[in-house]
């Protein structure tokens, strides 16, 4: 598969030699929390009702149609800078959240943003009983795709036999002619407590351990709202998502965004706060461990969080805060209470 010509990077600081230079791919590989992209009509069995006409949102087909305007615009726009290279047909993939059913993400896809670069998506519906699930968006000139599955969210006590949330989606495509599994999670809320996301760690490390068992060599990549912090122990320790790539053994995953927290940076704001619930984070194959710069396969270059300035609140009390759809039952007509992030991979490229 020939690379695309926009992707090229030409990068002298990994020349061989002095008078050689090798040619490279860089590949975008992002996640968003779209914060409730409900349409307007009622999905039996879901509690949607804040998001029909004569809900408390009013949400009608004006506000439906700019939320999926403001949607598509992020969506493109994520992973294009990434501040030593431009990528400007943005990323690869990208996994969201908070969308309620296919239907949503048709209407999205078919936004003149996406559309233009054919945007398609993965996705199955889920048992979250407000109705809101995790899907997978891809570039289909850049990402193969060949599967989905759902692994569902068990209870693991039982008083919480009923207790119904979003499943880990797991899908598989070819990037760069590898295969590569992306996992997107949705993990429970703050309000029901750390336990049920220390289980969602641990269901979704085993979902990854099996996938690796049966494909030692599949690279997978785990990406959602977790609503934890990287150093919570749903993050750290029942994920096994390690801080730094040195730390990162058999088992383990690296997860680049604990230093940008300890740098004073997240994707969402609370009472002034910044916490970052908004994680990518790699299996041990896409990583340089002993700094070799051999980048023959997939291979953790760095990571960002998009911050473009229309995604942020201009004034007012919550000044340089993401700018919410709607707050306080009063229409922004913004974007998400989270910010996107992106992971960027790089390749060498191979002339034929």
């Amino acid at each position: 598969m020939k690379r695309p010509f926009f992707l090229t990077l030409f990068l002298v600081a990994f020349a061989l030699t002095a008078t050689a230079q090798k040619k490279f791919n860089v590949y975008g590989i992002g996640f968003y929390n779209l914060e409730n992209l409900f349409d307007t009509c009622h999905d039996e069995g879901k509690n949607d009702y804040d998001y029909l006409p004569d809900g408390s949102n009013q949400w009608n087909a004006l506000k439906y149609k700019r939320k999926l305007h403001n949607m598509a615009m992020a969506l493109s726009d994520m992973g294009t800078d990434g501040g030593n290279f431009k990528l400007p047909y943005g990323c690869a993939v990208i996994g969201v959240s908070e969308v309620e059913n296919a239907n949503a993400l048709s209407d999205l896809v078919a936004e003149p943003e996406l559309a233009a670069r054919g945007f398609r998506f993965a996705h199955i519906e889920g048992p979250d009983r407000r109705g809101v699930d995790c899907a997978l968006l891809y570039n289909p000139s850049l990402f193969t795709f060949i599967s989905q599955e759902l692994v569902p969210y068990v209870p693991e006590l039982e008083a919480d036999s009923t207790f119904k949330t979003r499943g880990f989606l797991a899908v598989t495509g070819k990037l760069a002619d590898e295969l590569i599994t992306v996992i997107v999670c949705h993990w429970p809320s703050r309000f029901s407590g750390s336990f049920y996301r220390e289980c969602a760690g641990r269901q979704t490390r085993a979902v990854k351990d099996s996938i690796m068992r049966a494909d030692p060599n599949r690279k997978v990549i785990i990406m959602g709202d977790m609503n934890d912090d990287p150093q919570n122990k749903s993050m750290a320790v029942e994920l096994r998502a390690k801080k730094e790539i040195s730390e990162v053994g058999e088992g383990d995953m690296f997860n680049p965004w604990w230093k940008v927290l300890d740098g004073g940076r997240g994707t969402l704001s609370y009472q002034g706060s910044w916490n970052l619930f908004d994680q990518i984070v790699l299996s041990p194959n896409m990583l340089d461990k002993n700094n070799t710069r051999d980048y023959s396969g997939l291979t953790y270059l760095k990571c960002q969080i998009q911050q473009m300035t229309y995604l942020l609140q201009k004034e007012g009390q919550y000044k340089g805060s993401p700018k919410r759809t709607t707050a306080s039952g009063v229409w922004l007509d913004g974007f998400s209470d989270h910010l996107p992030t992106v992971v960027y991979l790089i390749k060498e490229k191979i002339d034929n």
